[in-house]
């Protein structure tokens, strides 16, 4: 079981991630959205397509576009549409 989590609240937990160039994007049903607010900041990769990003809130404290995922990925990132992966400070344990 792979958990993510920021400032001691888990905000993801699932034994179904897909890990890509060593990041864990977790189903989306697996993920504690109460704790993600939109963000307007948007990637682009060249092979995975526009990553679109989230904040994470606890307690009021925002982890700015801690989080990212492809709404619409490529062809080659067709498997993680939808996951949602983690960074800047949020603790993945596999």
């Amino acid at each position: 079981m792979a958990t993510a989590t920021w400032k001691g609240t888990v905000i993801a937990h699932s034994d179904r991630t897909i890990v890509v160039e060593g990041n864990h994007y977790f189903p989306p049903d697996d993920v504690d959205t109460t704790y993600l607010r939109d963000s307007p900041a948007r990637s682009v990769c060249p092979w995975k397509g526009v990553a679109s990003y989230y904040d994470i809130v606890v307690d009021g404290d925002v982890n700015p576009g801690a989080a990212w995922f492809y709404a619409d990925p490529k062809a080659a990132a067709a498997d993680i549409r939808g996951y949602v992966a983690f960074w800047r400070g949020v603790r993945v344990d596999p």
